[in-house]
């Protein structure tokens, strides 16, 4: 099990989930790719103590990039997008 502060690296601030925020209450983190469903839940409502509906993750695969002759790969990651209750609200960087 992983410790409640570990879980959640970084919110994801996107076009497409500025959209998401205003039409369904959904915001994305970017987590730990070996946290569950039940971990993120919990690291959500305890760092912004909000009530949490559903949790959906999906796996990220890296991006191979080529600099000329040179080929290398982005890291793989876990996404993670948080419903939550009807009124609850997370202020990341509303103003920006």
């Amino acid at each position: 099990m992983l410790h409640k502060r570990s879980v959640l690296r970084k919110p994801l601030l996107t076009e497409k989930v500025a959209a998401a925020q205003d039409a369904h209450n959904q915001f994305a983190f970017e987590v730990d790719p070996r946290a569950n469903k039940i971990e993120i839940k919990r690291a959500v409502e305890l760092k912004y103590e909000v009530s949490v509906l559903a949790v959906q993750t999906m796996n990220v695969r890296g991006k191979t990039k080529r600099l000329g002759r040179f080929e290398g790969r982005r890291s793989n990651w876990k996404k993670a997008i948080v419903t939550l209750k009807k009124g609850d609200m997370i202020e990341l960087a509303q103003n920006v």
